[in-house]
């Protein structure tokens, strides 16, 4: 995906974030950088493209109070790493609540 697809800037993730499959509790991964509209994700397990996740990001500190977000997101890509162990993702947000933006954009201003 290119640059000049992106509406909102990313922003590398200083604070550690973690995101975990809403249903089973699984750890999804860790979040790379992060945007109002997406995130990409260092994965422990190979995701498919166009799968589709309810999922939490977990921040390891609160921050101005928040600290997790419960979202859908749309898997638009996903590649093996240079183990193939893991993999790198790419997911664009397509289901937030409006509490859960307003925390979101909490976590942005951190970042």
């Amino acid at each position: 995906m290119n640059d000049e697809r992106r509406l909102h800037s990313r922003h590398n993730a200083d604070v550690q974030l973690e995101v975990f499959d809403l249903h089973s509790g699984q750890r999804l991964g860790r979040i790379v950088d992060l945007s109002a509209d997406g995130f990409m994700l260092f994965s422990d397990t190979p995701l498919a493209a166009d799968e589709l996740v309810e999922c939490r990001l977990v921040s390891e500190q609160l921050i101005d109070g928040v600290g997790e977000i419960t979202l859908g997101a749309d898997c638009l890509w996903s590649r093996p790493g240079a183990d193939g162990q893991h993999c790198w993702a790419g997911f664009h947000i397509i289901d937030l609540a409006e509490d859960q933006a307003a925390a979101l954009e909490v976590l942005l201003k951190h970042l």
